[in-house]
């Protein structure tokens, strides 16, 4: 609920402080007092585009600030959350506008967006008028109000649910037939390089191992020649028989000589201990370097072969295992892509079923509800002097989409037999009104939860028939809160608030002012609308009967 409006140098407004009531508020005033400029103003701190001009003349800024109740499970709750904003039962909307035309916007006190501010306000106003392509004059807007009065969630959820299956399945099955089509372009090409790489079988490592191995065979002759002259210099006709002919020797003249040749002994054993290791080991080595002539040549076959692999696929050699696999699983893909699209295919079908049948049990509640709906209208119209019009919900067949293969637009025919259109583009004046207000009735459960402003929806109506749509607005108002912008006596009179909006000149310069009236101060009110600037006894009189 819209609970206070305070306006700082906007248009003609110097400073106002609105504070607004549950029921139904009613503003009067003559015309061009400032009226619109309260709804302009509104609008503003709401981030509704409007016109660019705001601040009022001579002042460095234009500012205004909304401050609204905000029940538990109010939708503004979850806007406020998503966009990591304080929360809390009250909501406080502050905007100002240079004169430069810069804009800037808090929400509780927090630097927001005006995108923000304009999801808010769908949650907190609705806004119906003869100009009003917000609401129920937006055509694209009805087939969601027919659902909202259909009261079926659950036929809405299953049709989503669905039509996101549906999607998903032919979605699966494109990207397969996709993929299909793809490996079968290059058919051949995948059974020639995976038999080749098959029947290679590389391995990773393999080409360094290859490489190593072949150099060494390379280098072989020359370091087996080395390594033999090496054995032979340490062998029994090099140093091992010398070392060996030394100790002997020593040994011998050990007796002769004490203690004095033991450390040379043993350091001789020692060596002759590391010699034959070395020894050992030098004849290893001439094994291994050992080898088979054709050996050689299948290690270059082999080597150059993987190599040659490497540069036709453009890959590194130590890739070639992991390509050789990825190419197999594409010829596997292929080979068994046409069971696969098989499935899919059934899949997709059984999808396009289940949306088929959701949508069509979602269709036939909607034009059940729209039968409903249309005769709630009429039965509305006709206390509003409408009887001979007639309101229909025009249901069409419409592109498949998660809110079935339906549109709405509500049309009306303003006599029996003229021919219908949509509400927006037949009604005119104060039939529009009238058709806005007597679905707006119809609709009332809709939004419970926002404030409701109708911006002169009574113009071109009076007597009796502005009787009625004061009591319908009345009703509206009844658990809720509605505003009115009226010049209808007979409206003002059943508002349960009333403010007056008027004009003034202060200093050559021309502001408007709004005043909350007392009920004796509604009575000259009502009666000046009634007479004029000039209120007789009887236009007093006939207010004081209208408020009752």
């Amino acid at each position: 609920m819209l609970r206070g409006l305070d306006i700082r140098d906007m248009l003609i407004i110097d400073r106002l402080e609105l504070e607004f009531q549950p029921g139904l508020n009613v503003l009067t005033g003559e015309t061009g007092a400032g009226k619109s400029i309260l709804l302009d103003s509104l609008g503003f701190v709401l981030g509704w585009r409007g016109r660019a001009d705001l601040v009022r003349q001579g002042a460095d800024q234009g500012e205004v600030t909304a401050s609204f109740d905000l029940p538990e499970g109010h939708a503004a709750h979850r806007v406020l959350e998503e966009a990591g904003l304080p929360g809390g039962p009250e909501l406080l909307l502050r905007r100002v506008n240079t004169a430069d035309g810069r804009k800037t916007a808090w929400i509780n006190d927090r630097r927001a967006s005006g995108e923000v501010l304009r999801a808010l306000s769908e949650t907190l106003i609705e806004l119906h008028g003869q100009h009003d392509d917000r609401g129920l004059l937006n055509p694209r807007g009805h087939l969601a109000l027919l659902d909202a009065y259909m009261a079926r969630p659950d036929l809405i959820a299953a049709t989503r649910d669905a039509w996101r299956a549906r999607r998903e399945a032919h979605r699966a099955l494109d990207q397969a037939r996709a993929a299909l089509e793809e490996v079968k372009a290059e058919e051949d090409f995948l059974r020639h390089a995976v038999g080749e790489l098959d029947k290679l079988d590389p391995q990773p490592g393999e080409d360094e191992a290859l490489d190593a191995r072949r150099r060494l065979m390379q280098s072989a002759s020359k370091v087996r020649e080395d390594i033999t002259r090496a054995a032979q210099a340490l062998g029994g006709d090099g140093a091992e028989g010398l070392m060996t002919d030394a100790l002997r020797r020593l040994e011998d003249a050990s007796d002769h000589a004490g203690d004095r040749l033991e450390a040379a002994l043993a350091a001789l054993s020692r060596a002759l201990t590391e010699l034959g290791e070395a020894s050992d080991g030098v004849e290893r080595a001439l094994d291994e370097l050992d080898f088979d002539p054709m050996e050689l040549e299948q290690t270059e076959e082999r080597l150059f072969a993987i190599r040659a692999l490497s540069r036709k696929h453009g890959i590194v050699a130590d890739d070639l295992p992991a390509f050789a696999e990825t190419l197999r699983e594409r010829l596997a893909r292929l080979d068994g892509g046409a069971d696969n699209l098989a499935a899919l295919e059934k899949s997709a079908k059984a999808a396009a079923a289940a949306y088929d049948a959701a949508a069509q049990a979602l269709s036939d509640a909607r034009a059940e509800a729209a039968t409903r709906l249309d005769a709630a209208v009429m039965t509305e119209l006709a206390p509003l002097k409408m009887e001979r019009a007639v309101f229909q919900t025009a249901l069409a067949a419409t592109e498949p989409g998660p809110d079935g293969r339906d549109e709405a637009t509500f049309t009306v025919a303003t006599n029996p037999g003229a021919p219908a259109g949509p509400l927006n583009k037949i009604a005119s004046g104060g039939e529009l009104s009238r058709f806005l207000l007597a679905l707006k009735v119809c609709l009332r459960g809709e939004r419970a939860d926002a404030t409701m402003i109708f911006d002169e929806i009574d113009r071109g109506v009076g007597g009796a028939t502005a009787d009625a749509v004061g009591r319908r607005l009345a009703g509206l108002a009844d658990g809720g809160q509605v505003l009115v912008v009226t010049h209808s006596p007979q409206v003002a009179a059943l508002g349960a608030h009333h403010w007056r909006v008027a004009k003034r000149v202060e200093d050559g310069m021309t502001l408007s002012t709004v005043t909350p009236l007392a009920e004796d101060e509604r009575v000259d009110e009502i009666a000046r609308m009634l007479s004029g600037d000039r209120i007789t006894p009887e236009a007093r009189a006939a207010a004081l009967s209208l408020l009752g």
